[in-house]
């Protein structure tokens, strides 16, 4: 009886572990878009809905230009989401209906110049800069750690900053973990991440995933499917030399004409409104990566807190709130959920 007993509960444990290995699990995130004012249960539902496991949390400190060196951040005059007390707050609610965070500080410079193209003109310079990115992004490592967060994204977008000081990232990070204890990142843009020099540093591979995949109008989903073969394979490769997972910290298209041309295109557009072709290619890259192990997931750009006022047939900007797209979104979360 003993024998059988101990042979049943070892099955019993090889097909629970077996289940547990093969059952599919994705940070399944949204890039939740910080607000004027503090966030309640509403705004919090339909995110809870989406099938979404995780929320990109976002404060942003604000440059003149892009060679000024010194960054402002957690001011009066800053919208309440973009502030420290406002992460606080959204990390809480998050929190408490069971949505993992990743906080991810940016840097926004004046007319919404591309971060990575920040270079100062003088070495004095270059350590002003040093020491205010420092202020901002260990202040927030402080709030990534008091409030529990589970990534913490130490930067976005800033290749020019980070090839002119590379010694000085690196002894960043080393700061940073003497603060913060848990999973680190760094969102490269999509055509940076294999000049980044610290991904040994850090517990994933972060890119923000704007890769060009069809130049179509309204590309059908084998096109789109195609288009990513190309990158798919770097991205693979990069993952296993590194041994990293890769991390998609922002991944999404506009609902508009050629969306998969040049994805990372935020002009304001007023036309040429087109839902399909951003469902289509938002379906081809979620085929394409959410079943590989060495895809940790990603986090769609972007969600806003009014959900009932966000996107709509109308809307031609990347939300995909209220469009077919939200539909694909939903599917592929459900499927993959931690």
């Amino acid at each position: 009886m003993i024998f059988r007993f101990l042979c049943f509960v070892s099955l019993c444990c090889m097909l629970s572990c077996s289940a547990t290995i093969e059952k599919p699990e994705k940070i399944n995130g949204v890039s939740y878009v910080a607000s004027r004012d503090s966030i309640d249960q509403k705004h919090i539902d339909p995110v809870v809905n989406l099938g979404a496991n995780y929320a990109s949390v976002m404060p942003f400190g604000f440059i003149k230009e892009l060679a000024h060196p010194e960054i402002t951040f957690n001011t009066d005059r800053q919208w309440f989401g973009e502030t420290e007390k406002g992460v606080k707050q959204y990390v809480e609610i998050l929190h408490k209906n069971h949505v993992k965070v990743m906080l991810k500080p940016q840097i926004w410079v004046w007319r919404g110049e591309f971060t990575g193209f920040i270079k100062m003109d003088h070495e004095d310079d270059w350590k002003i800069l040093e020491n205010s990115y420092s202020d901002f992004i260990l202040t927030y490592a402080k709030v990534a750690q008091e409030a529990k967060v589970e990534i913490f994204c130490i930067g976005t977008e800033l290749e020019n900053f980070i090839g002119e000081r590379p010694t000085y990232w690196k002894l960043l990070i080393v700061e940073i973990r003497e603060i913060y204890k848990g999973k680190l990142t760094y969102a490269a843009n999509w055509n940076e991440y294999e000049r980044t020099p610290f991904w040994d540093a850090l517990d994933f591979i972060g890119i923000d995933a704007y890769f060009p995949v069809d130049s179509k109008q309204s590309p059908t989903l084998e096109d789109a499917k195609e288009g990513w073969q190309k990158h798919k394979s770097g991205i693979k490769a990069y993952a296993v030399k590194h041994n990293k997972p890769i991390l998609f910290t922002e991944f999404g298209y506009r609902s508009i004409d050629f969306a998969g041309r040049a994805p990372w295109t935020v002009d304001r557009v007023d036309k040429q409104v087109n839902l399909e072709a951003q469902s289509v290619l938002t379906q081809a890259l979620f085929e394409e990566f959410w079943h590989e192990e060495w895809f940790a997931g990603g986090f769609v750009w972007k969600w806003f807190h009014r959900h009932d006022a966000a996107g709509g047939k109308d809307d031609n900007r990347f939300t995909p709130q209220n469009k077919p797209a939200e539909k694909v979104i939903r599917t592929f979360y459900k499927k993959y959920a931690l």
